[in-house]
């Protein structure tokens, strides 16, 4: 029993001096002003595809890319990417907030692109790798900010036809981030939009970089009529809910329903599948993922934007040519529902919570 009782001790304060060795450890940074932009950091990953084979990969310090004027990304757009967050927790751990999804989507991206899937346990051990050795980047608990990870990829071999290129590099970066909203999350206004996100059987279900590029006319236009982002419909019978140009929605009905619009072409968004389970299984609310015609958005409660930068953005209103639809939550907070599906996930994110089992990976 003595023994016991002396080896629970020894783990107690190996936790504890681990987790003071990453606090001593962390940047001088005025984290309560972060915005949210790139920082650079010590080390990032990279690896290489050449001769139909992944290399080892491996940290440099070395921020700069350098390619040749024809390369694959440059000619034919040939890239995709991921974005995730690493969290200091309540009791000092730093944890990563599932990974292995976005390692599955990243694969399903470079499948339809035609690049060489990076393997998707190399992929959370990159993501690992890169946190630990910027753990210094990694915010304090409660200051707000956390650390944005990107894990990207390209062709990087000249080309000039059109077709895939023959080598590529796979590369992780990690930039300190403030929170997305300043004081809070506002209800945000947002518009129906004459634009296409997608088309059909198109890449709107990948994180292809293009389909981003294709977004910022239309949110630059958004923005210079005064909205904040825009609704895209389905471009089929533009009679649908899709998303917007970086987050799905999900809407609460007024029997706290929590619905979300099904379609082939919307990045299946990890934030998005994280709430409706928190949704389900937390809450105890009932979950809706089907088609969600844009006629019947005026009968909803609450409406929000989830990914990853934010978790949650709430929309008090929606303007579709001239007919304004305004949520009964109104334009001053969360919706009921939405600010308890907010403060849950955020509270598994951050360790106030239980998680389920497998969603946060601990760097150690």
């Amino acid at each position: 029993m003595k023994f016991f009782i002396i080896f629970i001790s020894y783990l107690d304060l190996f936790h504890i001096l681990r987790r003071e060795v990453f606090a001593m450890e962390k940047k001088d940074i005025n984290w309560g002003e972060l915005g949210f932009s790139y920082q650079q950091t010590e080390k990032r990953f990279v690896a290489n595809f050449k001769d139909g084979a992944w290399d080892e990969g491996t940290l440099t310090e070395d921020a700069t890319i350098t390619l040749n004027e024809c390369a694959g990304v440059f000619q034919y757009a040939q890239t995709c990417f991921e974005g995730l967050k690493a969290y200091t927790t309540e009791n000092g751990d730093i944890v990563c907030f599932r990974p292995d999804l976005n390692a599955t989507r990243m694969a399903d991206s470079c499948r339809r692109l035609e690049m060489p899937v990076f393997p998707e346990d190399k992929f959370v051990e990159a993501v690992v790798e890169t946190v630990k050795a910027n753990a210094g980047y990694v915010a304090p608990y409660g200051s707000g900010a956390t650390l944005y990870i990107r894990p990207y990829m390209f062709g990087s071999n000249p080309v000039i036809g059109v077709k895939p290129a023959d080598e590529y590099q796979f590369r992780i970066f990690v930039t300190p981030v403030g929170p997305y909203f300043k004081g809070g999350a506002k209800p945000i206004t947002i518009r129906v939009s004459d634009f296409d996100r997608a088309a059909p059987n198109g890449t709107g279900h990948i994180k292809a970089g293009l389909n981003y590029a294709m977004s910022l006319h239309a949110i630059v236009d958004a923005h210079n009529q005064g909205y904040d982002e825009n609704m895209y419909l389905d471009p089929a019978t533009r009679t649908k809910v899709e998303e917007t140009g970086g987050a799905n929605f999900i809407f609460v009905t007024k029997d706290n329903k929590v619905v979300t619009p099904k379609s082939n072409s919307i990045l299946p968004s990890i934030t998005r599948r994280s709430i409706m389970y928190v949704a389900k299984e937390y809450l105890g609310l009932e979950v809706e993922e089907r088609e969600v015609f844009i006629d019947e958005v005026k009968d909803f409660a609450e409406c929000g934007l989830c990914g990853t930068a934010a978790v949650i953005s709430p929309v008090g209103k929606i303007v579709n040519h001239g007919e304004e639809i305004c949520f009964p939550s109104g334009m001053d907070e969360m919706g009921p529902i939405t600010k308890k599906l907010y403060d849950t996930l955020t509270g598994i994110q951050m360790g106030r919570i239980e998680a389920p089992e497998g969603w946060l990976v601990e760097i150690k």
